[in-house]
């Protein structure tokens, strides 16, 4: 195993990981701050009223996004058994 090939590898890693859990975050940062935003106009200031909204919105995206992730994984995982035989020369 060379240094480039140990580095390509941890990049494709950490780009799969990022790509896994960006639509998520995303969902929970945009029901955050329109949850956010109806405290701010109302003077409710109980925290966890934020609580409930971001769980069901993570909630729904992860079913909503959950076959796409899970070909995402597939495919990774699929790459790395592949070249499994390349990796170990």
């Amino acid at each position: 195993m060379t240094p480039e090939f140990v580095t390509g590898f941890f990049l494709e890693a950490m780009k799969t990981a990022a790509l896994l859990s960006m639509p998520v975050l995303l969902v929970g940062l945009i029901a955050g701050v329109i949850v956010s935003v109806f405290q701010a106009a109302t003077q409710i200031n109980e925290m966890t009223l934020v609580l409930i909204p971001k769980m069901i919105a993570v909630g729904i995206a992860l079913i909503i996004f959950f076959p796409w992730m899970m070909e995402l994984m597939v495919d990774f995982t699929r790459n790395i058994i592949v070249n499994l035989p390349i990796t170990v020369r």
